[in-house]
């Protein structure tokens, strides 16, 4: 098994290796020590798990389908505060106003929408009769999904060097995927086939990946099997660079990291992936 993924044999959360659980070695001020802050933007929208208050009572889906629908804890892995620029996080889930899809994607047209008519399983969302109508969409919309955007373009006007749009992945592709079943590598890093980053740039963070996780370059799939979200085509087009990242769901929610039955995961191993990704960013020259 690759270094990233390796497990604890003994079960028990935090009992890793020396090498396994190693800190980030990283670019520190020689005069205050800390970390130098990274220009780099980071986006989390599928983080989130809290429903609208607009929703309240008009949802059925569980605790279970809610989590299984959502990046969980892609914040926890992802936010590295201080050490960069801005981080831009959801606190709505994916599941009620999703920021990765365009505005005017909708059901019925599409039910994986910027507002859904299902999970990504399949599984309903909202009481049958309650589903939001096209005003109700429209309000959950401009109170939710614009304003996250407005922060993403507001934050790229400054030295912005590097914006990451960040996510998790099922180890295989859902049914309402059309590769259905395939197997997905440890990582996925899109720009829209050279469109919203350069590819020597997408190619150096995949290098800078694979060193900080320990994992095969091969492990990184590049545009494969993802190009790149709403969120990368809409702001990648200005002079900052968009790469969407994409962690395999293997590296943190099976044993003996996660428990299914309370939906937690081990804080040691989030901290530890933390660690890795600020790793990886900091062997970027950005």
């Amino acid at each position: 098994m690759h270094a990233g993924a390796r497990r604890d044999e003994s079960g028990v959360c935090g009992r890793h290796s020396r090498k396994q659980g190693g800190t980030a070695v990283a670019h520190r001020n020689k005069h205050s020590g800390r970390f130098r802050m990274l220009p780099v933007l980071i986006s989390i929208p599928h983080g989130g798990n809290q429903v609208p208050e607009e929703l309240r009572d008009r949802v059925c889906i569980t605790r279970e389908d809610l989590f299984d629908d959502s990046d969980a804890f892609t914040r926890e892995i992802y936010d590295l505060g201080d050490d960069v620029a801005r981080v831009v996080k959801a606190d709505v889930a994916r599941a009620f106003v999703d920021m990765n899809r365009a505005p005017d994607d909708r059901p019925p047209q599409n039910p994986d929408g910027v507002v859904k008519a299902a999970t990504c399983f399949g599984r309903p969302i909202y009481i049958p009769g309650r589903e939001p109508d096209e005003n109700l969409t429209e309000r959950l919309v401009e109170r939710y999904h614009a304003p996250y955007h407005a922060q993403l373009v507001a934050a790229a006007q400054s030295d912005m060097k590097l914006a990451l749009d960040c996510h998790s992945m099922l180890s295989h592709a859902p049914p309402i995927s059309g590769d259905y079943g395939r197997a997905r590598p440890l990582f996925c890093l899109s720009n829209l086939d050279g469109a919203t980053a350069p590819d020597d740039l997408l190619q150096e963070l995949a290098a800078a990946i694979a060193a900080a996780f320990e994992i095969p370059l091969s492990e990184i799939g590049l545009n494969d099997p993802f190009k790149g979200g709403y969120i990368t085509r809409a702001h990648g087009t200005g002079t900052v660079p968009w790469i969407q990242v994409e962690m395999n769901r293997v590296l943190y929610l099976v044993d003996p990291w996660f428990r299914s039955d309370t939906l937690t995961v081990c804080p040691t191993r989030l901290a530890e992936l933390r660690a890795r990704f600020r790793r990886a960013l900091h062997r970027l020259a950005v």
